[in-house]
């Protein structure tokens, strides 16, 4: 893969994917990621969710906004790294349910992480959460 730059049509990408997540827009999400996207979340460092292709990131999405009332992502800051655009984040949420073993609904919860985008033909190709 070449090296990724921060482009307008690069950064315009980023910001619908992460309005749409923050409305909840299943679909608005899915418009922005390529039909073989590869999709992984890091928590801790520990793979707690992984997907390939649209139709399965739609059954994750679908299934992780049923657990939180509210969420927000906010970009703080958006470099590249090697094949990859990295985004620092600041992210904000209000449990929907009980966390088995953890806090119950109503908790708020705030992270700091960064999320890794490779854009490929106008397209989120690789998106990866870490937090």
């Amino acid at each position: 893969m070449t090296a990724q730059t921060i482009t307008p049509a690069a950064l315009a990408l980023i910001e619908r994917y992460v309005a749409a997540y923050n409305e909840f827009d299943v679909d608005g999400m899915l418009e922005t990621l390529s039909p073989d996207v590869r999709f992984e979340n890091w928590s801790g460092g520990q793979l707690t969710a992984a997907c390939d292709g649209r139709d399965a990131f739609r059954v994750l999405a679908e299934q992780a906004k049923t657990i939180f009332a509210e969420r927000e992502q906010r970009v703080t800051a958006l470099a590249p790294r090697g094949d990859a655009l990295v985004a620092a984040i600041a992210w904000r949420g209000q449990l929907a349910v009980d966390v088995p073993g953890g806090p119950p609904a109503g908790t708020r919860l705030a992270l700091r992480g960064e999320s890794e985008f490779v854009v490929r033909d106008g397209q989120l190709a690789l998106v990866v959460d870490r937090s």
